[in-house]
């Protein structure tokens, strides 16, 4: 069955049918938002994968509540996954490792110096719905050769490349590298189970995601808010442009999902779990029957630290998504896909993908995608380089 999260009951709040969820306690935000567990709709519920491998009755129960989650509110955190705990651990200590690097040392690496976005990016350098991020963190993504690409070829191959990695903490890339392996294992396993609960089969995903599969991850410190300032936007209220995300936090809280316009629930840390919500690709494949929540990190207060490593299962970047046929009492449900100019959701991955990147990282794109904004003024334009940025 599923479970509620710990630390959150509220037994005056009734379950939703087939989910054994409570709603998370009011916090706090500093931004005069309201957050609220209103209604039992509102409430990320704790959910076991191991069960879609267990009998048959039981494997129903559970893609009946993956679905349900899926569905209302677009989030659900996910135990029974099978990733080993010293793998976690690894990760997380390599992470404070990373960051406790002399700030040189971190520059020497910064995503400035590379055209694929791949890099450390200083606190405030990424921007999340128009307004400057504060956390600082590190872009990764498959290991490959920069893709030679011509006159005639999609701008997004030119998101193909390498990586960047310390010098200073050896310990970093193998823990990041046994930590994808785990990550990309568990959320095709949610993207899976999701599939079947769909009425799919459950390798309905699986041709966009052979070995050119655009897998992501950030590893993320938010650095306690200084008392003076007036934000606290560790990211930004954002969707998700691929499949599945999902997060590996610590024990810190501040991850904040819009159940409702307006009314933003909290998901507290739960030991031994990681965080899933569904991409936009989902949305657009369901016709909006699932649904890809806004969500945001509240930064933490003065003095403490929250770390965190979130992970992205996108598909090849040629995938173009195709809706997927409901059965009709699925069909009946979907709402239709999200209209919002300020983020056009695309069926295009490799598009959505650039369209991304260039409005999050404008130091990037007005150093190595000059070109490519000129020919297409469509896509997010940088402007001018403020005076006072610092250069590498």
């Amino acid at each position: 069955m599923s479970s509620p999260l710990p630390g959150t009951s509220d037994p005056s709040v009734p379950s939703r049918p087939a989910l054994s969820v409570v709603p998370s306690p009011p916090v706090t935000t500093g931004s005069g938002d309201d957050v609220t567990p209103e209604r039992s709709a509102d409430v990320v519920p704790l959910i076991d994968i191991s069960r879609l491998r267990a009998g048959s009755e039981e494997r129903e129960r559970f893609l009946t509540e993956l679905r349900t989650a899926a569905h209302e509110i677009g989030f659900f955190a996910v135990v029974g996954h099978g990733i080993p705990v010293e793998v976690t651990e690894a990760v997380l200590a390599a992470a404070r490792d990373f960051f406790d690097l002399p700030l040189a040392e971190r520059l020497a690496i910064e995503n400035v110096r590379s055209p694929h976005f791949r890099g450390y990016s200083r606190v405030g350098t990424e921007r999340t719905a128009g307004a400057a991020d504060l956390r600082e963190q590190l872009d990764l993504g498959p290991e490959r050769p920069a893709r030679q690409v011509g006159a005639g070829d999609p701008p997004y191959l030119r998101l193909i490349g390498p990586n960047q990695w310390p010098q200073g903490v050896p310990s970093l890339r193998p823990a990041v590298v046994r930590w994808v392996a785990e990550a990309d294992r568990v959320s095709r396993e949610v993207l899976r189970a999701l599939a079947a609960a769909l009425g799919q089969g459950e390798d309905y995903f699986d041709r966009w995601f052979d070995e050119e599969a655009t897998v992501s991850l950030k590893v993320v410190h938010y650095p306690g808010g200084d008392t003076a300032s007036t934000t606290r936007q560790g990211v930004g209220p954002h969707k998700d442009y691929g499949y599945l995300a999902f997060v590996l936090q610590d024990d810190i809280g501040g991850l904040q999902v819009e159940a409702r316009p307006g009314h933003w629930v909290e998901v507290p840390p739960v030991p031994g779990a990681v965080v899933f919500n569904i991409g936009e690709l989902l949305e657009i494949a369901t016709g909006g029957y699932l649904r890809a929540t806004v969500h945001r990190v509240v930064g933490p207060p003065p003095g403490v630290d929250r770390y965190s490593v979130p992970f992205f299962l996108g598909p090849r970047l040629d995938a173009v998504v195709e809706p997927i046929v409901l059965p009709p009492e699925l069909a009946a449900r979907a709402a239709g896909v999200a209209q919002d100019p300020d983020n056009p959701l695309l069926a295009a991955y490799g598009e959505k993908s650039l369209i991304g990147w260039l409005r999050s990282h404008p130091r990037v794109a007005r150093r190595w995608w000059s070109d490519v904004l000129a020919a297409h003024p469509e896509l997010p334009q940088p402007g001018a380089e403020p005076a006072t940025e610092e250069r590498p």
